[in-house]
């Protein structure tokens, strides 16, 4: 199954403590909660390409399954990380105390991201 492709937000959970949690403040929270964000992604094996556009604000991220790399966070940050795949329809990545899945389901993208308890 490949990730290349098209795709629209259609929902998301848990916006708000998700982006104070990634250091966004109130008011840049306020603002980004109604805007409705394109993925372009574009997979060559274990390497990908993604362009998000939420509003004016255009992210490009790259990556290769299993590799260091360095992705950015929407307040600018930039983070060291491993992305893995599991299955062959889902991306994990643990970005600060935050793991992010994102799993491919025919033409539907669901990011799911999760606040790590390392209590």
């Amino acid at each position: 199954m490949s990730f290349t492709g098209k795709y629209e937000l259609q929902s998301q959970e848990n916006f708000e403590p998700f982006m104070k949690a990634m250091g966004l403040p109130d008011e840049e929270i306020q603002k980004g909660k109604d805007i409705k964000s394109i993925s372009e992604i574009v997979q060559d094996g274990k390497k990908f390409k993604i362009t998000v556009t939420a509003g004016s604000k255009v992210m490009h991220q790259e990556f290769t399954i299993g590799e260091e790399c360095e992705l950015e966070l929407l307040s600018g940050e930039k983070v060291k990380t491993v992305v893995q795949m599991e299955g062959n329809n889902r991306l994990i990545a643990n970005l600060k105390e935050i793991k992010f899945v994102t799993e491919l389901n025919g033409d539907t993208i669901t990011l799911v991201s999760v606040e790590e308890d390392n209590g």
